[in-house]
């Protein structure tokens, strides 16, 4: 397959082949390392098709994160969110874990500023289970730890969702789906309509790294495989509810594993019709194990190229997001060129990537949002998680206007 003939494909706007995708990634297995002419030309060609896709409008949504526990031994060497669950048994430890109480205010607080969108993302904690039903299914196995051995009880997965339900909540990735449903015959239908009855919106399609389990083997050998991630998706879309879904590169895989991650998620989308958007996650190494391995992720034109060939391929996502918080404020908007033309939202809270290394920070306000955008001539955009709702943001005081409490106001004092 060669280079040129995969870019006439891109530029026509016809449907990709792995193959083609591959020479795109590469920009041709004919050369060594990236070529820097051939990559600007996908890069340009990514950031027409955004442009005949979704227009000049760049958008962001006001939310929060609210992790429920970092405990969890699964043991994936691309992560250092985790810590062991026997540290929780008693005081001290880095980690932590939320009470019901605790998310509760966390949401109420996050309303009053005008935060629309809570998202949470989770370890595996032993005690958390789907409701009560399934705490009496798995009571005395050696799946369960009752919550009683632990300083802090997590509750269940459906008070959880309840404690959050004020907001739309963004929760539950297809990994804690698997462990909502462990030792059970419950199928990830009955997990997500359960949550979905309890108040959960939206599912956050993370977890799924790289979807060939050869690179799964490696990196998260104790996770969900490939086949398990896709069914949990298909759980959540049966349930009625919307999901995202992301990449997670930059460490074993090759130019060839990610394009059968886009593949993957393509059909997963012809099938459901469900995901709103794709989010491409450059791996950051420092605090991990496999950083410790040597391993130093993607790099800039790598970023880039993940990006274009992302929105060139996925002709059935309308949205690609740029995310500052594993590419920083630079790259990040120049992300905004290659293709994507979401950007995230105001976080509030960063947790995961700051404790595997990053270093771009924890919160960006609606007038950081505002001057970045304008500053690439293009259009801020306040959105709702859905993207069903759109508010073009111009004059300030620049603050979200689409939460239930929201009325322009900054979400922080001075900003």
């Amino acid at each position: 397959m060669p280079f040129e003939n995969a870019l006439g494909s891109a530029r026509d706007g016809d449907r990709l082949t792995v193959d083609e995708a591959v020479e795109l990634l590469t920009t041709g297995t004919d050369v060594d390392g990236i070529d820097t002419e051939r990559k600007d030309v996908v890069l340009g060609t990514a950031d027409a098709r955004r442009r005949e896709v979704v227009g000049d409008d760049v958008t962001f949504v006001a939310n929060i994160n609210n992790n429920v526990t970092t405990a969890c031994d699964v043991g994936c060497l691309f992560c250092n969110f985790k810590d062991a669950p026997h540290g929780f048994k008693n005081e001290g430890g880095d980690g932590f874990t939320k009470t019901v109480e605790e998310s509760r205010e966390t949401v109420a607080e996050a309303r009053e500023r005008g935060v629309y969108e809570v998202c949470s993302v989770s370890g595996l904690h032993p005690a958390l289970v789907l409701d009560d039903e399934h705490r009496e299914a798995v009571e005395g196995s050696a799946e369960y730890t009752p919550a009683g051995d632990f300083v802090d009880d997590p509750g269940t997965y459906v008070d959880q969702i309840r404690a959050m339900n004020d907001l739309h909540v963004h929760a539950v990735t297809p990994e804690e789906a698997e462990h909502a449903r462990r030792g059970t015959e419950r199928t990830y239908r009955d997990v997500y309509e359960n949550l979905a009855d309890a108040g959960l919106d939206t599912v956050p399609g993370t977890a799924a790294e790289i979807l060939v389990d050869e690179v799964r083997d490696v990196i998260c050998p104790n996770k969900i495989d490939t086949d398990g991630w896709m069914d949990a998706m298909r759980g959540a879309a049966e349930a009625g509810l919307g999901t995202t879904a992301t990449i997670m590169y930059g460490h074993v895989e090759n130019a060839h594993h990610r394009a059968l991650h886009l593949k993957r998620v393509r059909d997963l989308q012809d099938e459901t019709d469900v995901i709103t958007e794709f989010v491409p996650l450059s791996f950051v190494h420092e605090n991990t194990p496999l950083g410790k391995r040597g391993v130093t992720g993607a790099s800039r034109a790598e970023d880039e190229l993940m990006i274009a060939v992302s929105r060139l391929f996925l002709d059935n996502i309308e949205n690609i997001q740029s995310s500052w918080v594993k590419y920083g404020d630079e790259l990040g908007l120049r992300m905004l060129e290659c293709g994507a033309n979401d950007f995230m939202g105001t976080l509030l809270s960063e947790e995961i990537t700051k404790r595997a290394g990053g270093e771009h920070g924890e919160f960006r306000s609606f007038g950081w949002y505002v001057e970045k955008v304008r500053s690439i001539d293009r259009v801020p955009v306040e959105r709702s998680t859905d993207y069903q709702k759109h508010r073009v943001v111009d004059d300030p005081p620049h603050g979200p206007a689409l939460g239930p409490d929201a009325d322009g106001t900054p979400l922080l004092d001075g900003t």
